[in-house]
C-alpha cells in the first residue's frame, strides 16, 4: 500500500468526520424545533484491497444521513394526539354549556320554575287580588324568558360549532394539499439512491400530527424498513404513501382528494361533509368522520340533519335543546289544558299548523284519543249544560263530516238534559275554524244571555295542543310566552273554573301541576313521564355528568399522550448532552485524520529530499 493510498485513507476519514460534525451541528441547532427528528451520518468501511497475506483497508465511506424515527411509536402519538384534542374540545364546550344551567340558590331555571308555581299558590290564596295577578304575570314572564334565553345560548353555541366545522374542514384540506406537495418533493429527492429527504419527512410527519388533531386518519407508507446496525429504534416508512379519512382516499402519493363542506338548501346553514372523487362524485361522510376536533364538533353539534327542521336529529347539544323544548311543550300543554277550564265569554286559539281536513291523531301534534267537555255556565256560575266532544282516528277540525270538531260543537243536542231544544250550547254559541289563519274560535250568538263556556279535558289534550282559552302560547322553548292578553293586562287572569268571584278551583289545579307526572314529548315521538322539576333535574344532572366525564376523559387522554410523547422524544428528540459528546468525538476523529494527512505529507517531503 503506497503513501498516496494512505493519504487517501486519511482524507476519507477527514471527510466523514466533517460530515458528522456538520450533522451534529444541525441536530443541536434544531434541538427546540417542533417535529424535528435527530439525524445520524451512516458510514461504512471502504471496500478493501484484496491481497496476500490479507485485505488492506482503504478508509471509510459516507453512506447516507438517516433520521432516527420509529413509525409505530409515531403512529401511537398520532392516535393519542387525536383523542386528546377530541376530549379537550368536548370538555371546553360542555363545561361552557353547563354554566348556562347554574341552579344555585336563587339563580337558574329551577328557581324560576319554583317562583312560577309559588306565584300560583299566592294567587290561589288571594284570587281577586290585582297585585297577585301582576306578580303571577311577572314570574311567568321571567320563567318563560329565561327558558328562551337558555335555549338560545345553547343554540348559539351549537351555531358556533357549525362555524368552527367549516374552518376546520378548510384546514384539513389545506394540510392535505401540503402533504401531497411534500410527497412530490420527497419522491424527487429520494429518486437518487441512498438520498433521504429527512427534513421533508419531518415536515410531513408534523402535518400528519396536525391532521390527526382534527380528524382520525389512517396512513400507509409502503414497506417499512429497519436497521439495527444504525439504531435499535429505527423503523421508517417506504416511498409509497396513502392517507385515508373515514375509509376514503384523501392523499394518494402526490394526488389530493379534498373534503367538500356544503349547506346548500339547508335553512339552518348547518353543514354536511362530503368526500369528492376525481370524477366529481360525492359521498356523504358526515356520519363517519370521527376523532380529533372535527369528530368532537360533530358529536356535539349533531351529524344527521333533519330535512323538516334543518337542524340535527342527534348530537349532545341538540339533545339539550330537544329536552328544553320537550319541557316547555309539556308545561304549555298541561297549563293550557288546566286553564281552559276557566269560564270565559268566548274562545280563540292562536294560529295553528293543522289543516282543516287533517286527522288530529295523524297531525304530528300531541292529540290523544278520547273526549273533552265544553261546559256552559250562567251569570251566577251555575253549570247549565255540558257537551261532550269525541276524538278518534277520523276526527278533523272541519272536513264537513259529522265527526269533525266543528260539526260536533255546532250539532244540536240536549246538553242539559231538559228535553228543551232551544237552550243548549248550539243555541248560544257557534264554533268556526278559519281557513285563512287556521284559528279555532267559539263565539256567543246574538241573544246570548251572558253565558260563559269552559273546556274540561278527559285525556285528549285538545285545549293543551290548540291553546284555545290558554294561559301560555308557543310549542317549544324558543317561543314559549305568556299570552299577550295577560301581558298587557294581568287583571284578566282568572283563578276560577265557574265564574264566581273568590273561587280558586282552577288556580289550585294549576298549582298541582308541579307535583303531577306530565308526558314530555320529544320531536321524534319519545315520551318521558315525570314531574316538571324531576324532568328538569334529570336534564341538569345529565349536563353535569357529561361535563364531568369529558373532564375525566381529558385527564386520562392527556396522561396517555404525555407518556407516548415522552417515548417519541426519547427516540427521535435531540439530546444536547449526547450531541455535545458526539461533537467532541467527531472533533477528535477529525484532528486524528488531519494528523495522519500531515504525517504522510512529512513522509513524502522526506522522500523528495532523499531523491534530491
Amino acid at each position: 500500500m503506497s503513501l498516496f493510498s494512505s493519504l487517501d485513507t486519511g482524507y476519507t476519514g477527514l471527510n466523514v468526520s466533517q460530515l458528522q460534525l456538520g450533522e451534529t451541528s444541525h441536530n443541536i441547532a434544531n434541538a427546540n424545533t417542533e417535529g424535528y427528528t435527530r439525524q445520524r451520518v451512516v458510514s461504512r468501511a471502504q471496500t478493501p484491497l484484496h491481497s496476500v497475506p490479507g485485505d488492506m483497508g482503504r478508509g471509510v465511506k459516507f453512506v447516507s444521513v438517516t433520521r432516527i424515527h420509529n413509525e409505530y411509536v409515531f403512529g401511537r402519538l398520532r392516535d393519542s394526539s387525536g383523542k386528546l384534542e377530541y376530549n379537550q374540545t368536548s370538555k371546553q364546550t360542555l363545561e361552557e354549556v353547563a354554566r348556562y344551567f347554574p341552579d344555585t340558590d336563587g339563580v337558574g331555571l329551577q328557581n324560576d320554575m319554583k317562583n312560577y308555581f309559588d306565584s300560583w299558590n299566592s294567587f290561589a290564596s288571594n284570587p281577586t287580588s290585582s297585585s297577585e295577578k301582576t306578580a303571577l304575570a311577572q314570574s311567568t314572564i321571567t320563567f318563560t324568558e329565561n327558558l328562551k334565553d337558555t335555549r338560545k345560548r345553547v343554540r348559539d353555541t351549537q351555531d358556533s360549532l357549525n362555524d368552527q366545522l367549516k374552518l376546520n374542514i378548510d384546514e384539513i384540506n389545506n394540510i392535505g394539499k401540503k402533504i401531497a406537495d411534500l410527497n412530490a418533493q420527497i419522491g424527487n429527492v429520494e429518486s437518487v439512491k441512498n438520498n433521504n429527504a429527512n427534513d421533508l419527512r419531518d415536515e410531513r410527519d408534523k402535518l400528519e400530527l396536525s391532521l390527526s388533531k382534527l380528524v382520525d386518519i389512517s396512513v400507509f407508507k409502503g414497506d417499512m424498513h429497519t436497521d439495527m446496525s444504525i439504531d435499535r429504534n429505527l423503523t421508517d416508512g417506504g416511498k409509497e404513501y396513502y392517507l385515508n379519512i373515514s375509509g376514503e382516499s384523501f392523499v394518494d402519493g402526490a394526488s389530493f382528494h379534498p373534503l367538500v363542506i356544503d349547506n346548500h338548501g339547508n335553512q339552518s346553514a348547518y353543514y354536511s361533509i362530503y368526500h369528492e372523487s376525481q370524477d366529481g362524485s360525492r359521498v356523504d361522510v358526515t356520519g363517519r368522520l370521527s376523532g380529533g376536533k372535527v369528530g368532537a364538533l360533530l358529536d356535539l353539534r349533531g351529524r344527521e340533519i333533519d330535512a323538516k327542521t334543518s337542524y340535527p336529529k342527534d348530537g349532545t347539544l341538540q339533545g339539550y335543546i330537544d329536552s328544553l323544548d320537550a319541557l316547555s311543550k309539556g308545561l304549555i300543554e298541561r297549563t293550557n289544558s288546566v286553564y281552559a277550564a276557566s269560564a270565559v265569554d268566548s274562545m280563540n286559539s292562536p294560529q295553528l299548523d293543522i289543516l282543516k281536513d287533517t286527522s288530529l291523531l295523524n297531525s304530528g301534534r300531541n292529540f290523544k284519543k278520547g273526549s273533552f267537555d265544553v261546559v256552559m255556565y250562567d251569570g251566577d256560575g251555575n253549570e247549565i249544560g255540558r257537551k261532550s266532544i269525541n276524538i278518534d282516528e277520523n276526527t278533523t277540525m272541519d272536513d264537513g263530516s259529522n265527526n269533525s270538531i266543528i260539526s260536533q260543537l255546532n250539532a244540536p243536542s240536549d246538553d242539559n238534559g231538559d228535553n228543551n231544544s232551544v237552550n243548549d250550547f248550539d243555541d248560544y254559541f257557534s264554533a268556526y275554524y278559519s281557513t285563512n289563519g287556521n284559528i279555532l274560535s267559539i263565539q256567543p250568538k246574538p241573544g246570548n244571555p251572558g253565558y260563559k263556556i269552559a273546556i274540561e279535558d278527559n285525556g285528549t289534550n285538545f285545549a293543551g295542543v290548540t291553546g284555545i282559552n290558554g294561559f301560555l302560547t308557543g310549542d317549544n322553548a324558543k317561543n314559549i310566552s305568556l299570552k299577550s292578553d295577560f301581558v298587557n293586562d294581568p287583571v284578566k287572569i282568572n283563578a276560577y273554573k265557574a265564574p264566581i268571584d273568590g273561587d280558586n278551583e282552577m288556580a289550585n289545579d294549576m298549582l298541582q301541576i308541579q307535583y303531577q307526572n306530565i308526558d314530555f314529548t320529544y320531536g321524534d315521538g319519545t315520551v318521558v313521564s315525570d314531574t316538571p322539576d324531576g324532568f328538569y333535574r334529570n336534564l341538569t344532572a345529565k349536563i353535569a355528568v357529561n361535563a364531568e366525564n369529558s373532564s375525566r376523559d381529558t385527564d386520562a387522554s392527556e396522561a396517555v399522550f404525555n407518556a407516548v410523547n415522552q417515548e417519541q422524544q426519547s427516540i427521535s428528540g435531540v439530546n444536547i448532552d449526547e450531541e455535545l459528546a458526539n461533537l467532541l468525538k467527531y472533533q477528535t476523529a477529525y484532528s486524528a485524520n488531519a494528523k495522519i494527512i500531515s504525517t504522510i505529507d512529512q513522509m513524502l517531503q522526506t522522500l523528495l529530499t532523499i531523491k534530491q
